[in-house]
This record gives C-alpha cells, sequence and structure tokens, in this order.
C-alpha cells in the first residue's frame, strides 16, 4: 500500500514539473545515465509552430482561393496559351488582307544593248533607260471564296486556341487544388508527428521515472528511448516533407521565389453530392476538350473545300504609271487593266492533296469520338475514385476514433503500473498510424473532388452542413 502511495505522489509530482529549460536542448554530453527528454531532443531553428512563417511586412494569409488566383496570373502555360490566342487574332486579319489594295515603288536605272538589231545593222544599238519613278496599285476583286475560307480557318484555329486556353486553365487549377492539398496533407502529418514527440517524450520521462524508483527494469528506459528517437526521425521526414510540398505548390503558381507565407485552411471533408449522368451532361457543356475537338473537325472540313478551289482564277485590277525614259524625267506613261489569272495546274498533285485533306478530315472525326471516349472514361474513373473515398471516410474516422480509445486505455493502465511499453507503444503508433490514415484518406478525398471537378471542367458545390474536421 505505501508503494503505490509513493508512485502516486512520484508521478502527480512529475506531471506538474517541468524542470529542464529549452536552453538545454542538444547534443550536450549527459552526466546522467538517463537524461530528461527534452536534452535529447533536436536542436530547433526559431518557433516550432506549424504553419510556415516569414518576415512581418511580407507575410500572406494563403488561402486556396488565393492560390488558385496566383497560379492563374503567374502559371507561364497560361500566359502561352494567351499568347496563342493574341497571334492567331493576327493571322485572321493577314488573310483579310488579300482584299486590301497592293501599292509598290520602283526607282531604277537600265543600259540596254539590242543585241539581234544590233547584229543585222551592223552597228552597237544602245540604250539608257532611267526610271525616276514606277507606281504599280493592285486590287484583288474576288477569288472565289479562296480568302473567305482561309479566314474561315484561320478565325477556327483563333477558337481552338481559346478552347485550348480554357483547356490549360481547367488543368492548372487542378494541379493548384492538388498541390495544396497535398500541402494540408503534409501539415497534418506533421502534427501527428509532433504529437507522437511529445507522447513519446511524456513516456520516456514516466519510464525514467519508474525505473529511478525501483517499479520498472532499465529495459523499459531503453524501449522508451528508442522510440522517442523513431519519433524524432519521423517529425524530421514530416518538416521536410512539408518543405517539398510548398516549393510543388509555389512552382505550380508560377512563383517559386515568392516570401514565405501561413496557410489559414485545413482539411476538410465536404462531401458533394452529384451523380454520373450529371456529370456527364456538365462535361458536355463545360469541358474544353470536347468543344477542342469539334472545332478541329471543322477546321478540317474547311481545308478540304479550300483544296478543292485549286482551280479557281483569280478576278483583280492593276495600274502603274512610270515617269522615266532616255533620261529621269523626259517621259511618263501608264497603264490600267482587269486580269483573271489561272493558277498553274497540275491535275495529278491537286487530286491527290484533295484526296489527302478528305482522309485528314476523316481522321479529325476519329479523333474526336477518340476524345469523346477517352473523357467519358476519365469522368468515369473521376466519379467512382470520389464515391470510393467518400466511402473510406467514415471507416477512417471510425479508426481514429477507436485508437484514440485503445491508446488512452493504455496509457492509464501503464500510469499506474498495469501495462507494459510494449503495450503502450503498440496503442499509441496504431493511434499514430490510425491519424495518418484519416488524413491521408481525407486528402485523397479532396484530391479525387479536384480530378472530377477537371474532368467535367466545373467546380462543385459542397454541402455546407455536412463540412467535418478532425479534432473541430
Amino acid at each position: 500500500m505505501l508503494k503505490k502511495i509513493i508512485l502516486l505522489c512520484l508521478i502527480l509530482s512529475f506531471t506538474g514539473v517541468n524542470a529542464f529549460s529549452a536552453d538545454d536542448i542538444g547534443n550536450d554530453l549527459n552526466e546522467k545515465e538517463y537524461p530528461p527528454a527534452d536534452a535529447v531532443l533536436p536542436k530547433k531553428n526559431g518557433d516550432a509552430d506549424f504553419i510556415i512563417e516569414g518576415s512581418v511586412e511580407k507575410n500572406i494569409d494563403m488561402t486556396l482561393d488565393k492560390c488558385i488566383e496566383l497560379a492563374l496570373g503567374n502559371n507561364p502555360q497560361i500566359n502561352a496559351a494567351f499568347h496563342d490566342i493574341l497571334a492567331s487574332d493576327a493571322r485572321i486579319k493577314q488573310v483579310w488582307a488579300n482584299y486590301f489594295p497592293q501599292i509598290s515603288w520602283q526607282t531604277g536605272y537600265t543600259r540596254i544593248r539590242q543585241l539581234q538589231l544590233s547584229d543585222a545593222l551592223g552597228r552597237n544599238l544602245t540604250f539608257n533607260y532611267y526610271i525616276l519613278g514606277q507606281v504599280t496599285l493592285q486590287q484583288m476583286l474576288y477569288d472565289f471564296g479562296v480568302t473567305q475560307n482561309q479566314a474561315t480557318i484561320r478565325r477556327l484555329d483563333y477558337e481552338a486556341n481559346k478552347t485550348t486556353l480554357g483547356a490549360t486553365i481547367n488543368d492548372i487549377i487542378y494541379q493548384t487544388k492538388d498541390a495544396y492539398f497535398n500541402l494540408l496533407y503534409a501539415f497534418e502529418n506533421k502534427r501527428v508527428a509532433e504529437d507522437t514527440v511529445n507522447k513519446f517524450e511524456m513516456f520516456y520521462n514516466q519510464a525514467k521515472a519508474f525505473y529511478e524508483i525501483g517499479m520498472n527494469p532499465k529495459v523499459d528506459v531503453t524501449i522508451a528511448e528508442v522510440n522517442l528517437s523513431n519519433a524524432k526521425l519521423q517529425l524530421i521526414q514530416a518538416d521536410n516533407a512539408v518543405n517539398l510540398a510548398v516549393a510543388k505548390l509555389n512552382n505550380v503558381m508560377g512563383v517559386p521565389f515568392i516570401d514565405k507565407y501561413n496557410v489559414q485552411e485545413r482539411l476538410k471533408y465536404q462531401p458533394v453530392d452529384i451523380t454520373f449522368n450529371q456529370s456527364i451532361e456538365i462535361a458536355r457543356e463545360a469541358r474544353p476538350e470536347l468543344k477542342l475537338a469539334e472545332i478541329k473537325v471543322e477546321s478540317a472540313n474547311q481545308t478540304l473545300k479550300l483544296v478543292k478551289k485549286s482551280y479557281f482564277p483569280t478576278l483583280s485590277v492593276e495600274g502603274q504609271f512610270q515617269f522615266g525614259g532616255k533620261s529621269w524625267t523626259s517621259n511618263h506613261g501608264y497603264n490600267l487593266g482587269g486580269y483573271l489569272n489561272f493558277p498553274t495546274v497540275n491535275g495529278m498533285l491537286i487530286k491527290n492533296e484533295i484526296k489527302e485533306a478528305r482522309y485528314l478530315y476523316d481522321k479529325e472525326i476519329a479523333n474526336a469520338k477518340n476524345t469523346q471516349n477517352q473523357i467519358y472514361l476519365e469522368i468515369q474513373n473521376a466519379y467512382l475514385l470520389l464515391e470510393e473515398k467518400k466511402n473510406q471516410m467514415p471507416v477512417a474516422m471510425l479508426g481514429v476514433k477507436q485508437a484514440k480509445e485503445n491508446y488512452e486505455l493504455s496509457y492509464g493502465r501503464y500510469r499506474v503500473g498495469e501495462a507494459d511499453p510494449t503495450e503502450l507503444k503498440d496503442a499509441q503508433i496504431n493511434y499514430q498510424q490510425a491519424q495518418l490514415n484519416y488524413y491521408n484518406a481525407l486528402y485523397q478525398y479532396n484530391s479525387a473532388k479536384a480530378s472530377l471537378e477537371k474532368a467535367i471542367g466545373k467546380n462543385l458545390a459542397a454541402n455546407t452542413n455536412d463540412i467535418i474536421e478532425l479534432g473541430k
């Protein structure tokens, strides 16, 4: 009875006293056989908080919406796709320039010796020909729809580039969401690792106290010390995982050298109500790749029409005024005319160009069908994955609850000397793993939700009444 009273007093005094300073943390030599746990913790630089800290002047409170805003404004892929739109718009105007007049100016000097006349007349006939100015104005009146077809093709290219920009934005938003959720997941892992270090630190101190009063053997202290070292190693790995997740998110946003920021959110379970048929209907209207496939089919059709017009002539008028002659200002002349210019025809070449254009048109039809099938499969995979992760959430939460209860029971038994360190270690590791499994399921659910949003081309509204956070 006296032994139990002494043990209880020792436990109460131990849990209420912190006799070691943080300044002692490090690798200093320890004079005692079993030093306090604080004395063997690794050195920490600055605050041990789990958020990323920057300077006071430049701190940014980062949320998912701000990350997406940064990505849309800074990601180079979006910038490149936007400039493709500007370039394709300029190409449309280049085609319509065929209907604008063409003006040219020429000035020159020519010395001519007529070979035939000189030989026939028996004397050299040499002439000097001066051109002070020769102005030519040419205007194409009609080319039987060739320019119109070319402009239509360029306009379709313009629409295709706009659609490509939408697809690029859709993909960047998904990458940003996934990288952001991965960062939140890394933070949760670090929190769990920190909590595990604290618990094993407490176990170590308690095992040392039991050993000093003769309640437990020395091996219990050794086991506790090994467990604490392993927990510290996991904390180091979790801390590095946070840094890697930050680097990945910054790269996706297109700001790899951004100042450090504070992440304001935590992983949440936000269920969405949507059926598979609804997903397909949304994708038909919103998925950029489907629109792009249709545009490519129409562009191939316009190219086929254009090639068939290779036989068509061009109707134009031309006027020319010349000033020159035997001297720079001796005479002037002009000519006016209308022309129906027929192209040089190679029947076999044009015939096979038409065949090529027709085959390419059929190819784009097949590619459009393949794109539709691939998007259907992508939506199906994303939807089924989301349903799987949604069904995992209650199981993961129940696992955390059960592991926590088991840990609390084992800890209570250990405090009164009824449980051995191995049992307590197993309970703590199971609790830690249950938390990691829960946060992993939470990350995978949010990532699957973002994947479905990318597949259908629209954001999904969450059921705000069902938002769940662990520990809230």
